[in-house]
């Protein structure tokens, strides 16, 4: 018994044997740049490249010296000055644009540290398996206990001028644990997969398996691990500089608010001393947030189609299915008997 292409056709719709491959080469290319297409992620990536841009050109493009004092003591917002003074006529504008460099490089070295951290660990431990995975997952365990900040205030009241990568790579050698055992448990699901399989079977090497077939599964794991880890590492370095642990003399966001806290900026109604830093913190934290739930639109296909999947109902109907959400469907207007009562003799 033959069938034709047109009953394909009509059960599947497009998808028949050989259903339009001209729109292949589209498809693949939209599913290329989906993350990018994703307004979550696009609107975190264009706000985490101004802040970059701003900490490069930061004190090159800053209006005065951040550390230049001058009469206008307590200045409001103005056009000579932006985000006003404080009591000492220190442009604040210059002092967030010149401590952007600081926040920055401690967020994204720490990350990138304990990123690479994590996947050597955690892949290896996974793929490798027996007593190296024993031991790398003892070691997991042993950094996953050890707490950043109280090693990090230590350490700065040890050494005399405590830098910002001394602090980017305290942050980084502690905060890599949680993710090695988040990527080794994921290559513990990967390793016995078919694909993985057949390239051990073809005698593929070690390097090249976890490099081309079980990293590439990976990613948005490893992507979203390195955002959280910026997150923290921007915090940890702004409590610190808040509570007076790392350097005064360097600005950064947190030393601003460490001025405006100890010559109370609140009391004499200076709200410009504190309110710009801490709306650049919470920008920043907002993009690396919007950047992480568009790799988790992006990983899964339930959260990606939320709000856009329809169905047909038998009465002709459209609903839209949404995640966290179940249609209910109105009754129609067709009555329905009531059940029948049974008297009793």
């Amino acid at each position: 018994m033959t069938i034709s292409p047109s009953s394909i056709e009509q059960v599947i719709p497009g998808q028949g044997a050989m259903a339009q491959p001209s729109a292949a080469p589209g498809r693949a290319k939209r599913r290329r740049f989906r993350f990018v297409a994703n307004a979550k992620a696009a609107t975190g990536l264009v706000i985490l490249a101004i802040y970059c841009l701003f900490a490069v050109i930061g004190p090159w493009v800053a209006p005065y010296d951040p550390d230049a004092r001058s009469a206008d003591v307590l200045q409001a917002p103005s056009t000579r000055h932006w985000f006003g003074t404080t009591h000492l006529g220190q442009d604040i504008f210059s002092q967030i644009l010149v401590g952007a460099r600081s926040v920055m490089l401690v967020g994204l070295l720490a990350g990138v540290l304990a990123t690479i951290l994590s996947i050597l660990i955690g892949v290896t431990a996974g793929y490798i398996g027996g007593l190296p995975d024993e031991g790398l997952s003892a070691l997991s365990n042993v950094f996953l206990v050890i707490p950043a900040l109280p090693l990090i205030i230590i350490v700065t009241s040890i050494v005399e001028q405590a830098s910002d990568t001394l602090v980017a790579l305290i942050i980084g050698f502690t905060s890599w644990a949680w993710g090695a055992r988040v990527l080794r448990a994921q290559t513990l699901s990967l390793r016995r997969r078919d694909y993985v399989e057949a390239a051990r079977a073809t005698g593929e090497r070690t390097w090249r398996i976890i490099l081309f077939e079980i990293l590439p599964n990976l990613t948005a794991i490893i992507a979203s691990g390195f955002v959280g880890t910026v997150i923290f590492a921007v915090m940890s370095e702004i409590t610190l500089a808040f509570i007076g642990i790392s350097s005064i003399s360097s600005w950064n966001w947190g030393t601003i608010l460490f001025w405006a806290q100890g010559q109370q900026a609140l009391a004499q109604g200076a709200w410009w001393w504190f309110v710009p830093a801490g709306l650049a913190i919470a920008v920043l934290g907002t993009a690396l947030a919007l950047i992480n739930f568009g790799i988790d639109e992006f990983v899964s296909p339930r959260l990606r189609s939320a709000g856009r999947t329809r169905i047909r109902t038998a009465d002709g109907r459209t609903v839209r299915m949404r995640v966290g959400f179940t249609p209910v469907l109105a009754p129609t207007s067709r009555t329905v008997p009531a059940p029948r009562e049974e008297v009793a003799p």
